[in-house]
């Protein structure tokens, strides 16, 4: 103890000794200076949404960037593939000029609906013949009808105001309710229906942050997510200024580490998150092990099941073993999962669930004070498609149990048969472990989206991924029909062994180009900016250039009609 107060004196004594010539302002300036520096400083490590690496990364881009013979490179490129973009985004169109005015009369009822059937006739792609991956999981004739009359008969409807539409806050409700009960939910769980997954994912995410900020006063809220987890993880998280951590997966399973999980813990940790399964390879995380961590900590433990909400819970009794997942497991304190996939509700229908009312009022958004009056909304939305709402409480109520037990079955055997098939293809690896409805395709002897691009060409369309280099397929209850899956792996292997014949690189043109430049570009937000050139052409009403417009003959074509599965 007396060594330590020597040592202080002598350095009290040092600072003195080095001030001595000072004015008092510039001491108590310069100390300002370096309090202030210290915070700055501080708050650049700790407090931040990006670690310190990404964030030097991103200035020293910016600041090459800012090199005139650079940025003249970087628009021209831009410019280039925006062109580019726009034109293929056009030629899609088949010859049909744009509308970019109102018609200065209003057209019959059966103009609009022969024009509406032109417009829903263009593409190359076909679901009913099983050729996509995810995109339309069901289609059937059957509920397409059901769909349509049910969605006409709430067209109108909207549960915003349940006192006029009693009958569809009843739906809603009910909807929320069997799905409670689909995921072992106890008698308080509850939840909403969101508009798909990521309002469901942002919805949960803004539950944990606030009541982590009004339970434990935590105003830095950190996210721990496997980095195979679904993107809208990071949308939420740019939203709700959310921290958030991307967990390192296993690269044999790509299910997420655990014991990393852990050790990125601390007093900001406000979520932790399992995909059953994640959207890139299919596989189920530990849920158990991370609900044991959220137990431990005292933090809740978020369920993605967005992608396989409605094929999961029915596998046991389809005959597959599956891991526990849902609010059976200890720790697990919200889900979500999307009827509009293989719950086969239409597009805009999700489910947010939780353990307890405590965690969903954290959800609502309330404000008292508004002079229109008090204001409250359950989620994202003030008014909702009430039509939609309808629609999938039609499509629960039409599958049942029974239903969704015997679509799971036909699905995972096929997907079943899709992995074990082209685990047996020369040259093809299957990535992570595809425990539901999901296989990745990658290749140790070959670029894997000359194959992606390559099964185009015969009419398949895949989903392209990265980190690693792959693709899959999100198998539906379409590719169930009579000899869709043979006819896949058939072409899987004939392209396949092309791709071995001839193994150099063709980086002109699909996902080759696209993920190719990707990859190889450092600055990820010059790869976000082209990103924005793709979403800007789905805009575009331009009219092609002359030498890029179809033939007469051609624009006159129609997209056959597929048969009925």
């Amino acid at each position: 103890m007396e060594a330590v107060r020597a040592t202080c004196d002598l350095a009290r004594c040092r600072l003195n000794e080095l001030l001595a010539d000072r004015e008092p302002w510039q001491v108590a300036a310069g100390a300002a200076g370096a309090t202030l520096a210290i915070t700055w400083i501080w708050a650049q490590v700790h407090f931040s949404d990006e670690d310190i690496s990404s964030r030097f990364k991103k200035r020293l881009f910016r600041l090459v960037r800012t090199i005139p013979a650079v940025r003249r490179k970087i628009e021209k490129e831009t410019r280039h593939m925006q062109d580019n973009m726009n034109a293929e985004i056009v030629r899609m169109n088949a010859g049909m000029p744009f509308l970019r005015r109102l018609p200065d009369r209003g057209i019959s009822a059966e103009q609009v609906l022969a024009e509406a059937r032109r417009y829903c006739a263009l593409g190359k792609f076909s679901y009913k013949e099983g050729c996509l991956s995810g995109t339309v999981y069901n289609g059937s004739a059957d509920l397409t009808e059901l769909m349509t009359q049910v969605y006409g008969l709430a067209a109108w409807s909207n549960p915003l105001h349940p006192d006029v539409f009693p009958g569809v806050r009843k739906m809603e409700a009910e909807i929320i309710r069997m799905c409670c009960q689909l995921f072992s939910g106890g008698p308080d769980s509850c939840g909403t229906v969101t508009s798909g997954g990521t309002e469901s994912i942002i919805m949960a995410m803004k539950s944990c942050r606030d009541m982590a900020r009004e339970e434990r006063g935590i105003t830095r809220p950190e996210v721990l997510v496997p980095f195979t987890a679904h993107a809208a993880f990071d949308k939420g998280a740019q939203l709700l200024r959310m921290k958030l951590i991307h967990i390192p997966v296993d690269p044999e399973t790509s299910r997420v580490n655990v014991s990393k999980m852990k050790s990125y813990i601390n007093s900001n940790t406000v979520m932790l998150v399992c995909s059953a399964p994640a959207f890139p390879h299919g596989n189920i995380d530990p849920i158990e092990e991370v609900g044991a961590l959220g137990i431990k900590y005292g933090i809740p433990v978020h369920v993605d099941s967005c992608l396989g909400g409605f094929l999961v819970p029915f596998m046991k009794e389809a005959g597959f073993p599956v891991v526990p997942f849902d609010f059976s497991v200890p720790g697990v304190t919200s889900i979500s999962a999307d009827t509009h996939k293989y719950g086969f509700a239409p597009k805009g229908t999700s489910v947010i669930l939780y353990s307890s009312q405590h965690m969903r009022h954290f959800q609502y958004f309330v404000q008292p004070d508004w002079p229109g009056g008090i204001y409250a909304s359950p989620s994202m939305a003030g008014s909702r498609a009430g039509a939609v709402l309808a629609a999938c409480w039609a499509a629960l109520m039409y599958y049942g149990r029974q239903g969704y037990v015997e679509t799971t079955r036909r699905i995972i055997e096929t997907a079943r048969f899709i992995e074990a098939e082209c685990r047996q293809i020369p040259g093809i690896r299957i990535q992570g472990s595809p425990d539901v409805s999901v296989v990745a395709f990658a290749s140790d002897q070959f670029n894997i989206y000359r194959l992606s691009d390559a099964m185009a060409q015969r009419g398949w369309n895949f989903n392209a991924l990265q980190n690693p280099p792959c693709f899959h397929i999100a198998v539906t209850y379409c590719q169930t029909a009579v000899g869709v899956r043979e006819r896949l792996v058939k072409d899987m292997r004939e392209l396949t062994a092309e791709m071995l014949r001839a193994p150099a690189d063709n980086a002109n043109s699909g996902d080759v180009a696209l993920y190719g430049m990707a990859a190889s570009v450092p600055d990820r937000s010059l790869v976000s900016e082209l990103a924005w050139c793709f979403v800007d052409s789905l805009y575009t009403t331009e009219e092609p250039a002359e030498a890029d417009k179809p033939a007469p003959a051609e624009a006159d074509k129609r997209a056959p009609a597929a048969g009925t599965q």
